[in-house]
């Protein structure tokens, strides 16, 4: 099958809507041929791929960190447009059943082995636990309804309808980043406000700004504008920094045009052709439009109450002495090679392969393209990378990849396995570690200017989906996360952190479990 051609008619429609031709005829022919899978080599291990920092070197480079940042600029990046439509989507089930439900019949399914009225009877008992009980004790109360005797001995269809719905909190329909996580006594805060609080701890550069990037979905940036103006100043005051808050929105430049089955452009009901999110790669837009020295990235859900944010603080800083030593040492090994000669690239190249898992392709022997490989990889971003150990998390991973003939440490996601292949699946099961999205970053060249991020990106990271729009069967591209295909070509780092630096919530009832309950609360 050949990829289909465009009409005038659809390449209007494209433009208008911010997609670039050329970009999009390849997503056509993408459909048709799609790219190889990964080729997995290895699961990155300790010693093999991933760095191991021991107590010293810890605080060594966590002084170093503390030392450096003051005099540069640091921005923490956040990617929040995340819907708790996930989190909720076992109460979400239940509150639009048929018939009305019991706490009794939950726990006699959850009794049987039901997973999901597992799910719901934690919720049910843990209520008062939550930090946004008193929230949702009130909007019942103004309808009548006792919380309490509702998920007792009531239809808890109706503590869902106040919970999830605009009927009452609306829960099921804000961004996790909205979301009551944790309580202090009378305080309680959002997953948002957390990492205002993390941030001042860490991200706090140059004149105590701290600067924070939120990417949002459009349509719910007016509420987070609404809660910083409402908690700025207390945190301001309290941790002793000025915050400069940015919001952004994944760019709909960076939409994939969805297609029928047999590869013409899908169009909706409307007549409209059908374009969606290119998945989180997408997110290099937005990063790259940012200026300053360091980069923390850090999940939405991935934060902690206060007693237990002490592992977070440590190792953020390691990572970013680490990141900010390995960048020195790149400007040194640059300046080297363009001045020096054979063994300057011999030093160059070591470097490369100890401490940037780059090593020199097989069969490359002549010295000037020794020396040119040598530039080529040392004149990237840099990133250091935090791996916790693997605990079956499903998710990405740390592995040797080849591409090209070159040998290269990644995060590869299950999808980017051939499933197939009895061997790679073999060899993804391996996995010793896991990725909980815990990157510093350093975006800048020798000569201080940032670097074209998109320069870096593999345009063939992208896998194809099955959806349905209407009914209707349809296809789509997607892009591997912003740590995978978009960061492909950068210098990486990977080093364990331990598993106390990483609680995300996925499901509502995490919250419920110890690390998202304040020892003070």
């Amino acid at each position: 099958m050949r990829p289909h051609s465009l009409t005038e008619e659809e390449k209007a429609e494209i433009v208008a809507h911010g997609l670039d031709l050329s970009d999009v005829d390849r997503q056509l022919e993408l459909y048709v041929d799609p790219p190889a899978f990964a080729r997995l080599i290895r699961p990155c291990t300790r010693g093999d791929g991933i760095t191991v920092v021991d107590a010293a070197e810890q605080n060594r480079l966590a002084s170093l960190f503390d030392d450096a940042i003051a005099s540069r600029e640091v921005v923490k990046f956040v990617p929040a447009s995340g819907a708790a439509s996930r989190m909720f989507k076992t109460p979400l089930s239940y509150l639009y059943a048929a018939a009305p439900v019991r706490r009794s019949e939950v726990a006699t399914a959850a009794a049987s082995g039901d997973g999901a009225a597992k799910e719901l009877l934690k919720l049910l008992d843990g209520l008062e636990n939550f930090a946004f009980f008193d929230q949702l004790q009130s909007s019942m109360a103004a309808a009548g309804l006792d919380v309490l005797e509702v998920a007792r001995d009531g239809d808890v269809r109706a503590l869902l309808e106040h919970l999830l719905t605009d009927k009452g909190m609306g829960y099921g329909e804000l961004p996790k980043a909205l979301l009551t996580f944790h309580g202090y006594g009378d305080i309680n805060r959002t997953a948002f406000e957390e990492h205002l609080v993390e941030a001042a701890a860490y991200a706090r550069g140059e004149g105590d700004v701290c600067r924070l990037h939120f990417t949002v979905s459009p349509e719910h940036r007016a509420g987070f504008e609404a809660l910083l103006s409402e908690v700025r100043a207390r945190y301001e005051q309290q941790f002793g920094v000025r915050y400069e808050i940015e919001f952004s929105a994944q760019k709909s430049s960076t939409d994939v045009l969805a297609v029928e089955l047999d590869g013409k452009p899908f169009r909706e009901r409307s007549g409209e052709l059908l374009f969606r999110p290119g998945g989180h790669g997408a997110l290099i837009e937005n990063l790259s439009e940012i200026d300053a020295d360091v980069v923390f990235i850090k999940n939405i859900d991935n934060v902690v109450p206060d007693d237990a944010k002490g592992p977070t603080y440590l190792w953020k800083k390691v990572l970013g002495g680490l990141t900010l030593e390995l960048q020195q040492e790149v400007f040194a090994h640059c300046e080297a090679v363009r001045a020096d000669g054979d063994q300057a690239v011999g030093a160059a190249l070591a470097f490369l392969a100890e401490r940037l898992c780059t090593p020199t392709p097989r069969g490359l022997t002549d010295g000037g393209a020794r020396r040119d490989f040598a530039l080529r990889m040392l004149d990237r971003p840099i990133r250091a990378c935090g791996m916790v150990p693997n605990t079956g998390e499903p998710g990405g991973g740390p592995f040797w990849v080849s591409t090209n003939g070159r040998d290269s440490v990644q995060v590869v996601e299950t999808s980017e396995v051939d499933p197939a292949d009895d061997a790679q699946q073999s060899l993804l099961t391996q996995s010793t570690h896991f990725n909980p999205v815990d990157l510093v970053c350093a975006l800048r060249g020798p000569d201080g200017k940032l670097r074209r991020l998109a320069d870096h990106v593999d345009p063939d990271a992208v896998f194809l989906v099955e959806k349905s729009k209407d009914g209707r069967p349809l296809r789509s591209l997607e892009r591997p996360g912003l740590w995978n295909g978009a960061m492909s070509d950068w210098n990486t780092v990977f080093v364990e952190v331990p598993l106390d630096t990483f609680a995300p919530v996925k499901t509502v009832e995490a919250l419920l479990d110890k690390t998202h309950q304040p020892a003070d609360a």
